[in-house]
């Protein structure tokens, strides 16, 4: 697996590229934000220091996932709950906070590498509803005829839902599917990313809420093969 690891420290990408590449990553590192953008073509996921010299890690987020739909890993020293929400809304798939163990750091980014297949919603075809329409094999989400951008855990959480089939969705099941686990850190994650669906589709009350329970669809959604 193709990864890039932008870190300005030296003494950390001293120690993590040949602990990835003992673990069978091909590792490429960039010292600051200057040629990210033109790197993230020829990887599968970027691992993402916030405390850049040259650009606010947060800023260099918003322009990667404006420009590819990699799987974006923030690994940074700012483990605030607000720090993490903000990556999160930036467009990042995970955060870890460091000091981390490197095998959790590959189990994660083997995660968010399998998460990038279409078929992870475990639906195939498109299905249509208020005039937003997904398309689960090309992994695509447009509204009105319009293409919108959403994150692959976004993607993922939104096509859940819309394979409920206008049933409820449980969030149990969507964390298991989406994160693999279910701890207060995830649930709070969850909230925004359908949060981030809403605002993003332009439709605030497609999604509803079932509190306590999960997310449905407000109306049964078509389908098409």
């Amino acid at each position: 697996m193709r990864v890039l690891l932008v870190e300005d420290d030296d003494r950390v990408a001293d120690a993590l590229v040949p602990a990835l590449t003992r673990r069978g990553l091909a590792v490429r590192r960039l010292a600051s934000g200057a040629g990210v953008l033109e790197a993230v073509a020829d990887v599968e996921v970027v691992l993402l220091d916030l405390g850049l010299p040259d650009v606010d890690g947060i800023v260099l987020c918003r322009q990667i996932r404006a420009a590819s739909d990699v799987a974006v890993i923030v690994v940074s020293a700012r483990g605030e709950v607000d720090d993490r929400i903000l990556g999160l809304r930036a467009g990042a798939d995970d955060y870890l906070v460091k000091p981390y163990d490197v095998d959790e750091l590959v189990a994660r980014v083997q995660a968010v590498r399998r998460r990038k297949a279409p078929a992870a919603t475990g639906a195939g075809g498109s299905a249509s509803i208020g005039g937003v329409r997904i398309d689960f094999d090309r992994h695509e989400v447009t509204v009105d005829g319009e293409p919108v951008a959403l994150s692959r855990k976004e993607f993922h959480v939104f096509g859940l839902i819309v394979g409920a089939g206008g049933a409820v969705c449980s969030r149990e099941h969507i964390l298991a599917e989406v994160w693999g686990r279910s701890g207060a850190a995830e649930n709070r994650t969850l909230d925004v990313h359908v949060a981030n669906l809403r605002t993003k589709l332009g439709r605030m009350d497609l999604v509803q809420t079932v509190r306590g329970v999960g997310y449905r669809l407000a109306d049964k959604p078509e389908r098409s093969e």
